[in-house]
């Protein structure tokens, strides 16, 4: 159970962070420049700073997923994980009105390459077993630990 728990708070973190990404990219381009956002505060660019502000609530949420992720998967496993971000924000921002994001066919082959590195990463594995073998004609009875690979 822990390592779903584990897929499920990475996948979380992943869906946080792609969306705050998107979000932060989306407000900035509204937004005056920030040493500005004083004064726009009281005009009409303060629904532009709520969804900054969701955004960056968002990246923190994220963390919070990551970090409990970490408890359950192996460090390997669950980075790997997070690169399933660079394709949903390329994604999101190639698909969803307000970015004007191009997808191209190097695009794609990138978001494809970077499924396929994740997956390969993730595809189940064989259990490793530990056996002891007994040495013929041994006088003392010795035995070793042989790996094996099992599917």
């Amino acid at each position: 159970m822990s390592r779903v728990t584990g897929f499920a708070l990475a996948l979380g973190s992943v869906a946080l962070v792609s969306s705050a990404q998107l979000g932060m990219r989306w407000a900035m381009v509204r937004l005056p420049e920030p040493a500005q956002w004083l004064q726009a505060l009281s005009t009409y660019h303060l629904p532009l700073l709520g969804v900054l502000a969701a955004a960056v609530l968002a990246y923190a949420l994220s963390l919070l997923c990551w970090l409990g992720a970490l408890r359950h998967l192996p460090l390997g496993r669950a980075y790997s994980l997070l690169s399933i971000s660079y394709a949903l924000v390329y994604l999101g921002a190639a698909a969803l009105p307000g970015f004007g994001e191009a997808l191209n066919a190097r695009g794609a082959l990138g978001v494809a390459l970077v499924i396929a590195g994740v997956l390969t990463i993730n595809a189940p594995r064989g259990k490793r077993t530990v056996t002891k073998h007994r040495h013929a004609g041994s006088s003392q009875g010795g035995s070793t630990a042989v790996r094996s690979n099992h599917p």
